[in-house]
């Protein structure tokens, strides 16, 4: 009985196949030739990973939020978290393995310095680590970025995987 009624239901709303086409042409015509803004902050992102393309308007930098009273354990943790949580497994798992084996011994300084690359974009850090893109100027002497460096070389050819919690 209910197959009956749902074939019955087909019928009503039944849309001839011409029609389909025309639109899915229209769609696709409209969707990807038009030049205009689409709503995606990054509609180009195949451009934004090539060596060779000098991006006009860089990723979005968001101001990080000052934390002035932070005491050097909160920081620590703080930066343990963000680097197991940025959102892109590949950066993931460099972070958080290189902050499982440095972040405790870092002084202060190293702190910011590796809470200044944090704020970086999480492709962008990828890139710097693995040597894949030009580090910036204000990024060339930064210590952890070096660290950093260093441990993308996995030069010991060791299998990383996600540290536990600790």
């Amino acid at each position: 009985m209910l197959r009956s009624a749902l074939r019955q239901s087909s019928k009503v709303c039944r849309i001839p196949q011409s029609a389909l086409i025309v639109n899915r042409r229209a769609f696709q015509y409209s969707a990807f030739s038009r030049k205009e803004y689409s709503g995606d902050p990054f509609p180009y992102i195949q451009n934004r990973h090539s060596k060779q393309v000098e991006v006009e308007d860089p990723y979005p930098k968001l101001d990080p939020i000052p934390r002035p009273n932070e005491s050097v354990e909160n920081k620590r943790s703080r930066l343990v978290y963000q680097s197991r949580k940025r959102g892109i497994l590949e950066t993931d798992l460099l972070l958080s393995t290189f902050a499982k084996k440095y972040l405790a011994n870092f002084n202060l300084e190293q702190l910011q310095q590796y809470d200044s690359l944090l704020d970086e974009a999480d492709w962008d850090i990828f890139y710097y680590a693995t040597f894949k893109k030009e580090v910036p100027e204000h990024l060339k002497t930064n210590q952890a970025l070096l660290l950093l460096q260093e441990h993308a070389k996995n030069e010991g050819k060791v299998i990383l995987q996600m540290p536990e919690l600790s």
